[in-house]
Parts: structure tokens; sequence; C-alpha cells
């Protein structure tokens, strides 16, 4: 097994997955993938990979189909040690004599921004269907471990879908993501301070990259959070200010931007439905599918099922920088360019705290109670962790609940383990709130309740001492505030 560099943070199953694939004892030459959105750390894995190895990498560009062969053609020469480069003529001839590098041992072949090269060679991923089938030169000879990396989620997914000439090919598909809020509080450096790791995942996610693009470092506390997101955030000449505009634009797929965008803004806004989005974009809500579909395949919203109705699904974005992007810069890009971000930040704070920290807060919840939480906490193994809506007779309306945790089980029906409310105020959480989770507990369909359900508790600023003894005294309620969150289960 190859040790995974120190200067690689986190990334652990990614490289386990990589060094398995380029590792594989398997005879003959293999295909596989890798992808996600820019600026996740795919380029710098991959170049730490064929260092270790003495693999070959080559990073595409958007140009025209002769400068990239010319380009493989000088890289190829300098991996082999000669002294003028290589004139490869066409894409096949290339493709045979880069699986020949795996003749003597397994050997990894990158080619990053490989939808560059699809998107002036379209017939390549056939050419690579060629080279590799089963009674090819590659397949017989080599132990070639061919890896496809890129930026363009669309393209890239639909190497391997339906038809594709690389059906069936590919024995390594690995999508790289952001890290997950605990990792993304330990690479910033603040997993010491759970309302200061709150804060910046809110607002920026965890794209690692994201540090660097942000001066390098974070807040030095909390006291200085506010100064340092006008600073770093809010500035027009900071790298982060239109970042949030670029990830939508800066994806081949999508042709019409600006009804993308709308749509951002709608889900940014709370507006979760279908039905929701529709009203606030003035559409019928059947004309939504392409617009929501294209921003999930994408991977900056993400599509919820309802914990109890199937057909009643909500969106979340998935990315917070967008969220940021769609609430506050765009919305005052003219008074940041003159240089009022103090107060734009100021004006806005009902804003942030409610859409932005109060639904990041109720996603981290649930993220907890899937990833981190004991099965003694959520009274069982969470297989499912969604929110719903209770309709309720006494209050003629419905209840919205942020937690429902589900437990699968084999030849046996779906049950609900425990559910919650999380409280992203400003005051602590008091007894009316488990009052009301207690009241939620009891419409709970029959069915769906096996023993019953624990109550959670989820607070960013704490609970009250009347609270805090009250769930002493009983074992179907957990507590959890951010220190919690971050470090416990």
């Amino acid at each position: 097994m190859l040790e995974k560099p120190e200067r690689l943070f986190g990334r652990d199953t990614e490289w386990e997955n990589l060094a398995d694939f380029v590792g594989s004892p398997m005879s003959g030459a293999t295909l596989g993938l890798v992808y996600g959105r820019r600026r996740q750390g795919k380029t710098l894995m991959l170049e730490l990979l064929a260092q270790q190895t003495g693999g070959f990498l080559f990073g595409a560009t958007q140009q025209t189909e002769t400068q990239n062969l010319t380009d493989l053609g000088a890289a190829y020469a300098a991996h082999r040690g000669l002294r003028q480069p290589v004139a490869f003529r066409t894409w096949r001839e290339a493709i045979d004599e880069l699986l020949r590098l795996g003749e003597d041992q397994a050997t990894p072949l990158i080619i990053d921004e490989f939808p560059y090269l699809v998107s002036a060679t379209p017939a390549l991923p056939s050419y690579l269907q060629q080279a590799l089938s089963p009674l090819s030169y590659a397949k017989q000879h080599t132990r070639a471990r061919m890896i496809l990396c890129g930026s363009a989620l669309t393209t890239m997914a639909q190497l391997l879908s339906g038809g594709a000439p690389l059906r069936g090919r590919a024995g390594m598909e690995l999508v790289v993501r952001p890290f997950r809020f605990r990792e993304a509080a330990a690479f910033w450096g603040v997993d010491h301070n759970p309302e200061l790791a709150f804060r910046l995942h809110a607002l920026l996610g965890g794209t690692p990259a994201y540090l660097e693009m942000s001066g390098g470092s974070g807040p030095a506390g909390v006291p200085e959070f506010d100064r340092w997101v006008q600073r770093r955030l809010l500035n027009p000449a900071s790298a982060m200010f239109r970042e949030g505009g670029l990830l939508l634009r800066e994806e081949p797929s999508i042709a019409d931007p600006t009804s993308y965008s709308a749509t951002l803004s709608a889900i940014s806004a709370g507006n979760r439905r279908r039905s929701e989005i529709a009203a606030a974009l003035g559409r019928p809500s059947s004309a939504l599918a392409h617009l929501l579909g294209g921003l999930e395949d994408i991977g900056l919203i993400e599509h919820i099922d309802d914990a109890l109705r199937g057909k009643r699904s909500v969106y979340r974005i998935a990315e917070p920088v967008v969220r940021l992007h769609q609430l506050v810069i765009q919305r005052h890009e003219a008074e940041l360019v003159a240089g009022r971000a103090e107060r734009v930040w100021k004006t806005n704070a009902d804003t942030v705290a409610s859409q932005i920290y109060g639904a990041h807060f109720e996603d981290l919840a649930r993220q907890w109670c899937f990833e981190h939480a004991s099965p003694d906490t959520l009274g069982g193994v969470a297989s499912a962790v969604r929110p719903t809506e209770l309709p309720c007779r006494e209050h003629r309306r419905g209840h919205e609940l942020d937690v429902v945790v589900m437990e699968s089980a084999s030849f046996a029906a779906d049950r609900i383990t425990a559910i919650g409310e999380a409280k992203s105020t400003e005051a602590p959480v008091d007894v009316p709130q488990l009052e009301r989770l207690e009241h939620l507990r009891g419409l709970l369909p029959a069915g769906k309740v096996g023993a019953l359900p624990k109550l959670l508790l989820f607070a960013r600023s704490g609970f009250s001492r009347a609270l805090v003894r009250l769930a002493d005294r009983r074992p179907d309620v957990e507590l959890v505030d951010l220190g919690r969150l971050y470090g416990g289960a």
C-alpha cells in the first residue's frame, strides 16, 4: 500500500482507493476516473501519486487537438528522458504509446482536465475504448493504470453512462468532494473553536482551495470574524468575491446561467419545495425539471426526500459559498464595490442569521446524526436522516421537523428511532422547545414508530439550566451543542 504523503491533508479514503487501483495485481491495462468540482485538490493528489509511483501525468488545456498532441508529446518525452519531443500525429498513436509505459510494471498514466481534450476531440473516448478492448495489446501485454481526471462534472459522469463508449471499461470512479464539516474545521485549524468553525463552514463550506483564496488563514477568533469576512469575502479585490457566481458559469453543461442563478437565489432565500421555487421564479412547477436537475448534476444543490412522504421533497444549497453570493454579494455588489462592506454585513445580519446560519445548522445536525452520533444517542443506527412536516389537527397547520432519524432492517419496515430540532438562535434553548418536540413526537404515524423515539435538541447557543436539569433525568432526551457537534457522539 502506498503511504499517503504528509503534504496531503485528509483524503484518506480517496488516497486508499487510488493506491488500490494503481497497485492492483490484475494483469492488463485498466481505466479509472477521478472527478469533482474545481478547487477540491484533485490535481495535487494526482501529482503526488505520480511522484510517488514514477507515473506519467499530463495536464490538458483549452486548445486545439494539434496543440494538445504537441504538448502531450513534449510531456511524454520529458517523462522518458528524451532530448527531443515526440511528435504524435493522431490520438490513436498517442494512446497506444502511452499505454506501453506499463509494459514492465504497473504504471499510472494520468490525464488531468480530460474534458478539454474531449471538447477538441469528441471521438477520444471511442479511441480509448478501442485501445482497452479485451484483445488489445494494452490489455494483454501491459499493466498501465490510466486515470482520467476532470472538473466538468457532467462530461466526466457521461463517460460511463448508458451507451457511452467507455461504459463498462472503468475499474474505478472516484468522486472527490469537499471536506465534511469536521475535516474542514481541522483543515482551517479552528477545530478547537466550534463557533468559529461553524461560521466559516456556513459561509465557505469544505473546499480546500478557499483557505488560500481567503489570504491563507482564517480569523484569529470570533471577535475578529466580522472584520475578516469584510476583508476576505466581501472585498472586490479578494479572490473569493466572485467565486459563488463562477461555480455556475465555469460548468460547460450550463447553457443559460441566468435561469440557473435565479433558481439558486430562490432556494437560498428559503424556498425549498418545488412549488415554492416555481412561485418565486414565476414559472410552473413542470418547467423546473431541467433547472433543478442541472444544478443537482453539478453539485450545487441537493434533493432531499421527505422522511415520511417521499413525493414531498425539498431542495437545499449544497455549496455554502453559493448561498453567500446569492444572498449578500450579488444583491449588494454595487455597495461592496463602493467599499461599504461593513455596512452591507451589518444590515444583512438578520438574513445571515436566518437564511445562512440557521439553514446550515439544520444541515449539520442531520449530518451529525448520520455520520457521528452513536446508536445510544439515536436509539438505533441511522440509515437515513431527513426533515419532514407533520400535520396537526390541534393547531390546524403543519409543523416542520428538522431531523427524523430512520433505521432500516432486513425483512422489517423502517422505523423512526429519533426526532430532533435544530436552533441557531442567540438565546439558549429552553424547556418550551422540548415540550414542542414532545408534541411532535405524538404526531408521528403509528406504523413508523416502534419503541419511543428519542428527542434530540441541537442548539448553537447552548441550553438553559432548567432544560439541562430536566434532560439529565430523561433518558429519552439528548442535548447537542456545538462542542458535541464538532467533537462528540
